[in-house]
């Protein structure tokens, strides 16, 4: 794969300041595609200067122009979807249909969605005799995660752009070729120099010194509970804004009365979508228990769909392999029932983890607890909806969840107690302008749409 020895600083790809690099493995044959620098302070420093360069310049541009801009970013992406797609099955291990209609084109209609709202969102608002003006919050440093790496790009970038911000990007060390090229698709959009900024390397050092810095006037990040927290010491300790979307352990309640067996097989291939790697993935379903061994029944057969090689990719790396098979048997030793699945390696070579359905399982249990990031499935049994209430409230995350009724209104009743930061009511289509985040530790703030905008904005009011 095609990989850059050089940050992209200042609209150009500079030599990094130390010899270090990272290596690329592809995580289906575990063979290194590539390699990237491994960026230090002082490359986020240089990124920083910048980024803070081009504020005044890109703060000062109008938001149609910047609208404009964004659209031509969102164009390159579409032009270059196949390329994208490849990357990232390349770097992430995602089956490739997925790649192409997910992982590429997700975030075209998300940077579409920002070119529109950056054209027509209000900046500012009378109320009484003051104006409130809505202006940009300044430098942005976005950390962004492997599972998912240019959707989550895409989604701090964009807003931040049409916000009227200026960004320093430090993607993930799994997938760092997808970052490299948004930032080659950033440049030919023509956006101006340091408006866009992307330092690649690890966590504990680039990661660390962009939360860090003092000329970071925002940090967004995505990524696990634990580091999110340390981010948060760290900006509150600087009084800086954080924008947080971090664990779920999301539930998928089906009520009595609710169409069992399109609620199962959606609820499985959500789980298995993207290897369970996903932070709103429903990996707790919750059933009452007349249907309950149906249900059961009716998972196993679904995921037994799921080959791994085939439908679902391995996990990102060793590493993330040997925790979800670490799950897996915590499951098994806490009296779990295995219905489909196991600790076995299913593949004799790549990151691969068996598509793993647990049935009997009870809301104390880990597995019940602790967000597993593997394709790993674990089903409940309550006995009125009270109950179905408590244990899907019963977990210190509140990301996402979904909700199967006899109808929308008794479905939209439950969601309305759920705490939890999106549901989806009888399988609802994604929403690029519904606003994204969690409740409790699954984080603070909001993505996408108006709302995702918003987290970029400083207020300002004057009076008359």
């Amino acid at each position: 794969m095609k990989a850059h020895d050089g940050m992209y600083i200042g609209g150009e790809w500079r030599p990094a300041s130390g010899q270090d690099t990272i290596a690329v493995v592809n995580p289906a044959d575990e063979q290194v595609i590539g390699h990237v620098p491994a960026g230090t302070a002082e490359d986020v420093d240089a990124a920083v200067r910048a980024a803070r360069a081009a504020f005044p310049g890109w703060a000062a541009t109008p938001p149609p122009e910047r609208a404009a801009r964004i659209g031509a970013l969102r164009d390159v992406l579409a032009a270059r979807k196949d390329e994208i797609a490849e990357t990232v099955t390349a770097e992430l291990g995602s089956p490739l249909p997925m790649s192409q209609a997910v992982h590429a084109g997700v975030p075209v209609l998300v940077a579409g969605s920002y070119a529109e709202l950056a054209a027509s969102y209000s900046f500012e608002e009378k109320l009484g005799n003051s104006t409130v003006l809505l202006e940009p919050v300044g430098v942005v440093g976005a950390i962004t995660p492997w599972n998912y790496p240019l959707h989550q790009i895409v989604a701090k970038v964009a807003p931040a752009l049409a916000a009227g911000c200026t960004v320093v990007l430090k993607p993930a060390e799994d997938t760092p070729l997808t970052a490299q090229l948004f930032a080659e698709a950033v440049q030919e959009a023509g956006l101006p120099a340091g408006v866009f900024n992307l330092v690649t390397g690890i966590g504990a050092v680039a990661g660390q010194a962009l939360a860090e810095h003092e000329d970071v006037d925002l940090v967004s990040f995505t990524g696990s509970t634990a580091v999110g927290k340390q981010i948060g010491a760290t900006a509150g300790a600087a009084v800086k804004r954080v924008a947080l979307e971090l664990g779920g352990k999301s539930a998928n309640v089906i009520l009595p009365g609710a169409d069992l067996a399109k609620a199962v097989n959606v609820g499985v291939a959500n789980v298995m979508a993207n290897t369970g790697q996903t932070c709103s993935a429903w990996t707790r379903m919750l059933v009452d228990s007349e249907r309950y061994e149906e249900a059961v029944s009716l998972a196993a057969t679904a995921v037994a769909k799921y080959v791994p090689g085939e439908r679902v990719g391995p996990v990102v790396n060793a590493k993330q392999q040997a925790r979800v098979r670490g799950y897996i048997e915590k499951g098994i030793e806490e009296g779990a029932r295995l219905v489909a699945g196991g600790p076995e390696a299913p593949k004799d070579q790549g990151y691969y983890v068996s598509p793993t359905v647990f049935a009997d399982v009870t809301p104390g249990m880990t597995i019940a607890q602790e967000e597993i990031f593997g394709p790993v499935l674990s089903i409940l049994r309550y006995e009125d909806v009270d109950d179905a209430l408590r244990i899907a409230n019963d977990t210190v995350y509140g990301l996402a969840g979904a909700v199967w009724g006899a109808d929308d209104e008794e479905a939209v009743a439950f969601a309305r107690r759920m705490d939890t930061g999106q549901v989806d009511i009888n399988g609802g289509r994604f929403n690029p302008l519904a606003p994204f985040g969690g409740y409790k530790q699954s984080g603070v703030g909001r993505e996408l749409g108006p709302h995702g905008l918003s987290e970029y904005l400083q207020t300002k009011s004057l009076q008359f």
